[in-house]
């Protein structure tokens, strides 16, 4: 088991799948690390040095990732409804925010919003 940034990780595990476990890592942003770094695409967590592992994870602690991100996307979104703005009134009904269907397709929307709203889901004014 490798520990990086607080997570336990298997070492047959890639070093790109487990970065971008962590939330607001994606695709690029795992690249662009791994670059950095000098990983190989197809590196293994357990191939890698702990020097190299100590870089990553104070290069990983300089970025706003996991809990600090995901407060600032709740903080943004009360921004929005405290302000009365039409992306909050539709964040707090649940509905699609960025101008997608609501006549067939917004099952997704609504199953992603109800996470993010908590509260009773009528608008205040």
């Amino acid at each position: 088991m490798v520990f990086i940034f607080g997570f336990h990780f298997d070492d047959q595990r890639l070093v790109k799948a487990s970065l971008e476990t962590f939330y607001g890592i994606g695709p690029k942003v795992s690249q662009r690390i791994m670059a950095r770094h000098y990983i190989h695409p197809w590196a293994k967590v357990g191939s890698l040095k702990n020097n190299t592992l100590m870089n990553l994870t104070a290069d990983l602690t300089s970025m706003k990732i996991e809990n600090d991100l995901r407060r600032e996307v709740q903080e943004n979104i009360r921004r929005l409804k405290d302000m009365g703005a039409y992306r909050g009134r539709r964040h707090a009904m649940g509905l699609p925010v960025r101008g997608q269907n609501t006549r067939t397709q917004i099952a997704t929307a609504r199953r992603l919003n109800k996470i993010e709203r908590g509260g009773s889901g009528r608008v205040q004014m």
